[in-house]
């Protein structure tokens, strides 16, 4: 009888550290668009994909011009419109005008069912 209950024991035991490990998942950054590094034309749009469905209430971005031909190492804001979209873990920046040319970082803030934020960011140049 006492194998029994050991073996009881450690099924609910391995029961309930898989169900926190489940409860415990962040969301990460699976992909992006453009990639980070990337080199190119100007987005329309910029797409982070997570690996968790996000709580887009908590959730959210912003864009910032890092460096801009004959003015190195001056950051500004850039107005862009932050939403989810189709997929539950995507988020979808969109400017507000045209990028031009220079660097920009997405600095960014995502949070899953397990409410814990996790930021992070994605730079990427404009020609």
């Amino acid at each position: 009888m006492s194998v029994f209950k050991s073996c009881v024991v450690a099924v609910a035991l391995s029961s309930s550290l898989l169900l926190s490990a489940v409860a415990q998942a962040h969301p990460k950054l699976v992909s992006s668009t453009p990639a980070e590094g990337a080199n190119g034309p100007a987005p329309a749009k910029i797409e982070l994909h997570f690996s968790e469905n996000l709580v887009t209430q908590f959730s959210g971005a912003k864009l910032i011009m890092t460096d801009m031909p004959g003015m190195p190492n001056s950051p500004m804001g850039v107005k862009a419109s932050v939403a989810g979209s189709n997929d539950p873990k995507t988020m979808v920046l969109t400017p507000a005008s045209p990028l031009t040319t220079g660097t920009y970082k997405v600095e960014w803030r995502a949070v899953s069912s397990d409410t814990h934020p996790i930021t992070g960011s994605v730079t990427f140049k404009v020609k």
